[in-house]
């Protein structure tokens, strides 16, 4: 599997995780007074943004992008719903890699 499809699949897990700590996780304990919510989907959601960290920088060192795809890759994990855009410019540029 090449690392940006590796990428691809760790970011839209994060992106998941993100969104349910967003909005369940979070609602669920300042409305219902749950906070084990937020720890559980916390940790999951800091798991897995690690690892997405650690996929950027190894698609980042197999296909040496610039600063600008960088800041764009990093930058979509700290929007909710970021790393969903992302993907599809990911796809793309996954698919043109394999023609090639």
């Amino acid at each position: 599997m090449n690392t940006i499809r590796q990428l691809r699949i760790v970011g839209i897990a994060e992106g998941i995780s993100f969104i349910v700590l967003l909005f369940i996780a979070m609602p669920l304990k300042y409305a219902a007074g749950y906070p084990m919510a937020v720890t559980v989907a916390g940790s999951i959601h800091g798991f897995l943004f690690i690892s997405y960290v650690i996929a950027m920088v190894r698609a980042l060192a197999e296909h040496k992008w610039g600063g600008k795809k960088i800041f764009e890759v990093f930058i979509s994990a700290v929007y909710p719903f970021g790393t969903f855009i992302l993907d599809r410019k990911l796809r793309v540029e996954e698919r043109e890699l394999s023609v090639s």
